[in-house]
């Protein structure tokens, strides 16, 4: 295998990997849009499609110049406000060391 050939399959594996990274990120943030899961479903279907519309494009640059679009394109649309999934290891840490109550005072005959 030459340098060139060696150089081309790096760089298509690169391609691929990003090209993956986007596509897991923008499906993510549609989740994000979508307030009910039959329109999560139609979202995520309109992506794909966008994104196998390029399945055929071989040459490098193209490649590189869609990728860039792409990321621009999700980083303008990304969604300002993502939602954030409940945390166990938050949970268990508030259930060992609970917070004070704001205003509470213990009296003398509270605590006996």
């Amino acid at each position: 295998m030459s340098v060139s050939t060696a150089a081309y399959f790096a760089r298509r594996a690169a391609q691929k990997e990003r090209v993956q990274i986007l596509y897991r990120r923008a499906l993510r943030d549609t989740l994000n849009w979508a307030v009910h899961r039959h329109l999560f479903y139609q979202d995520a279907s309109n992506l794909r499609e966008k994104f196998d519309a390029n399945n055929h494009v071989e040459d490098l640059d193209a490649i590189d110049r869609m990728i860039a679009e792409g990321e621009a394109r999700y980083n303008k649309w990304r969604h300002p406000d993502p939602y954030i999934g409940f945390s166990w290891s938050l949970a268990s840490f508030l259930s060992h060391c609970p917070l004070p109550l704001s205003g509470f005072q213990a009296s003398k005959n509270q605590i006996s």
